[in-house]
């Protein structure tokens, strides 16, 4: 009996200044299925976006971390990482966000406190964002 091959599990990088939220969503994404890089700050989540030898698919990453927002480690990562996915977790809802400029309008917010679900159906939004 033959197996059929493993499907490349996505890669995603969880990027919060919060250990234990940041150890949540690692956790959630994991017993989903996916692999996960993680990175508490900016600082952290660039090297491992430029220097990591294979896919990244997507970035969760917390609106406000230290230093840097959200929004613009976005744009750096998108950088470097062309067609990634992106999910911005915030306690701000969506449209304040948007209209402070940290967010467009077309991208994935999902709002503080969330669920293992919310977070998962926003990724797959951000996977696959012209279904």
């Amino acid at each position: 009996m033959s197996e059929a091959p493993v499907a490349e599990r996505p890669t995603v990088l969880v990027v919060d200044d919060e250990e234990d939220l940041r150890d949540i969503m690692r956790r959630m994404l994991e017993r989903r299925g996916y692999a996960t890089l993680a990175a508490g700050e900016p600082d952290e989540a660039i090297p491992i976006c430029r220097d990591h030898p294979g896919e990244i698919d997507a970035l969760i990453t917390d609106l406000t971390l230290p230093g840097v927002s959200g929004g613009d480690l976005a744009r750096t990562v998108r950088g470097l990482r062309p067609g990634i996915g992106v999910v911005f977790v915030s306690g701000l809802p969506k449209d304040i966000a948007v209209s402070k400029g940290q967010i467009g309008e077309d991208d994935v917010l999902v709002k503080k406190p969330f669920t293992a679900d919310a977070l998962l159906q926003a990724l797959k939004d951000a996977l696959s964002p012209n279904d």
